[in-house]
């Protein structure tokens, strides 16, 4: 099978750890094990999450002061050469003599995105109350919003419209060999002048979404989400919440998912699901094999009787 497996940033940083390179890497070391457990049976087109590494990196940039800040875009390339320079390390550690190729990718959105007009994805690392004040004393021009217990920068998130490596993408997959690492951050933010000339722009695409457009694009057989929860819940936190293990997108729309957290991961899978795809999953790294064999996780399908199923 051909799988698209999209990486939490929390899987590379998790909430609260200390942005040091070697916690980091741990963390990829971690989850390129179970992402080995996949890719040895079927071929990985691996994405990821970059909202803690360009964060960090807009605070080292602000941090030095004669050089004018680079825009999120640049950063955002950076990321996907630091991430996938480790990622690509670890698979090869775990499967010697296996081809893993890392490829720096961009994605079109539009200018008149009304993403721009209210931002709303986290970067960078999380901060209490006190410390969300003094970075906004600091940097005027952020914005920080509550993230659960926490705050956090949020910068604009536009949908993401065109991979305009996908035609490479295409032929490097196509020999059904490479575990292919790309999309890292959703890809670099581009759009068009009215020149056709292509211009990066201060955002950060969703990973998942762009991860969508990724799977439909290379006709894979599965897109799978790897996040820190085992399944999808009804109602996260409250007492009568369910953990999903099957259901149909038509199901899943009824549940109205919040756009902070889980919204935009169910959104995609069953995006890919109505657009052809055979099934899309959301679950734990942890159990990504298990998951690709629907004995974890929530799957979304339409082949499913009765439209639902839970734990």
């Amino acid at each position: 099978m051909r799988v698209v497996i999209a990486l939490g940033g929390n899987a590379i940083l998790q909430r609260g750890q200390s942005l040091e390179c070697d916690v980091q890497r741990k963390n990829i070391r971690k989850a390129a094990k179970s992402i080995a457990k996949v890719a040895r049976s079927h071929q990985v087109i691996l994405t990821h999450g970059n909202g803690p590494q360009v964060g960090l990196l807009s605070l080292m940039n602000d941090a030095y002061k004669d050089v004018k800040p680079y825009p999120l875009d640049a950063l955002g390339a950076q990321t996907q050469g630091l991430i996938g320079f480790m990622f690509e390390q670890e698979l090869r550690n775990q499967m010697p003599g296996h081809q893993v190729c890392t490829v720096s990718t961009q994605t079109l959105v539009d200018p008149a995105d009304v993403a721009f007009d209210n931002p709303d994805k986290f970067v960078g690392p999380v901060y209490n109350r006190g410390q969300s004040d003094e970075m906004l004393k600091l940097n005027p021009n952020w914005i920080i919003k509550a993230d659960g217990d926490y705050f956090r920068r949020v910068v604009p998130s536009p949908q993401p419209k065109e991979i305009l490596e996908m035609p490479s993408l295409q032929h490097l997959i196509s020999s059904g060999e490479i575990t292919v690492i790309c999309g890292g951050g959703g890809g670099v933010p581009v759009t068009r002048t009215a020149e056709g000339q292509l211009e990066g722009i201060e955002a950060v695409i969703d990973k998942d979404r762009a991860s969508r457009v990724l799977a439909e694009g290379i006709n894979a057989d599965a897109f799978i989400i790897l996040t820190d929860v085992k399944a999808v819940a009804t109602r996260f936190g409250h007492p009568d919440s369910r953990d999903i293990r099957c259901a149909t997108p038509e199901v899943m729309d009824t549940f109205g998912f919040a756009n902070g957290s889980m919204g935009p991961k169910v959104e995609a899978a069953t995006q890919f699901v109505r657009n052809g795809g055979k099934m899309a999953a959301i679950g734990s790294l942890e159990y990504a094999a298990e998951i690709l064999t629907r004995h974890s996780g929530t799957v979304i399908c339409n082949d499913l009787v009765g439209g639902v199923s839970y734990y």
